[in-house]
């Protein structure tokens, strides 16, 4: 879970055409999506070398806030849960 003080979170799923496994990966990602608010970029590694080299075995690759977190598989709840929003622990007295 995300400290609620972080702001909105960024999501950036690396893709690639003709990806069976990244056209479910964005799936999962766009239902999260519908439930909790987060910037969302889809990145195609098509024609950028270095994404290519970066990626390209990993695809689908999701990161959060510049953390890769998921690779290969994007799991709808861990999604959700790292996305998931909590308020700060309230303080205690001294």
């Amino acid at each position: 879970m995300r400290d609620i003080s972080e702001g909105r979170p960024h999501v950036t799923l690396y893709h690639a055409a003709d990806c069976s496994l990244c056209a479910r990966a964005i799936d999962v990602v766009e239902a999260v999506r519908a439930e909790i608010d987060f910037d969302l970029a889809l990145v195609d590694v098509a024609g950028s070398s270095g994404l290519e080299a970066r990626y390209r075995e990993l695809l689908p690759a999701v990161e959060i806030d510049g953390e890769l977190v998921f690779t290969y598989f994007v799991d709808e709840d861990a999604l959700r849960e790292r996305l998931r929003p909590v308020p700060p622990a309230a303080p205690t007295e001294a």
